[in-house]
């Protein structure tokens, strides 16, 4: 195992930091689109921030869950999208996000286009969470996600299409679907995990 500066300076040093620009205007591409801020503390142990989703949502509640949300009209690029997300369902301001790298766009089973946004932030910060977005925000020690005893993937069907679909088992959470691929291709990159996800997540579900 890597020190964990190493770590943080491995996935800057391999992943791509491009914060481009959303390439299509709002609506245009094949799928809507959102960004996800996976945000890891500059500590000696990185950790990674996830959010219990709120019990009242339409869409997968209390599911664990990055910062993030979809693309409004006024973001012009992932970046703004996840900075702006983060602020409004953790209260982390923007000016306190170091971007690390960016993983390739993911598609989901409900039809989104997912970007994640890989930065660095402070490990002595005060997160005011969004009880209309989640019910609370906690860090998880990002080497838990490197642990293969914890992770597997399913087979899981919508009575069409059957797909593999990655679950971690963290405690009494289980991390799954776009959460847990994000951190597979994560910790893949930074702690040569070697998980695998027998599934091209570029490509509709």
């Amino acid at each position: 195992m890597t020190s964990s500066t190493s770590i943080l300076q491995r996935i800057e040093a391999t992943l791509p930091l491009h914060e481009h620009a959303w390439q299509n205007p709002m609506g245009a591409g094949k799928w809507p689109q959102a960004a996800v801020l996976v945000a890891l503390t500059d500590e000696a142990e990185p950790r990674v921030l996830l959010g219990r989703r709120a019990m009242h949502l339409t869409f997968h509640p209390g599911e664990i869950a990055f910062a993030g949300g979809k693309r409004d009209a006024f973001d012009l690029s992932p970046w703004q999208t996840a900075r702006r997300e983060a602020m409004e369902e953790v209260g982390l301001p923007a000016e306190l996000i170091s971007p690390l790298g960016e993983l390739d766009p993911l598609l989901t089973r409900t039809g989104f286009e997912v970007h994640p946004c890989i930065a660095r932030i402070s490990s002595a910060l005060n997160l005011v969470v969004d009880p209309a977005e989640f019910d609370s925000a906690f860090f998880a020690p990002l080497a838990a996600f490197a642990n293969a005893e914890i992770f597997r993937l399913e087979t899981m069907s919508d009575g069409r299409n059957s797909r593999k679909v990655p679950h971690y088992q963290l405690g009494a959470d289980s991390v799954w679907g776009v959460t847990a691929a994000i951190l597979v291709q994560l910790v893949n990159v930074a702690y040569d995990a070697g998980l695998e996800l027998q599934r091209d997540w570029k490509q509709a579900p």
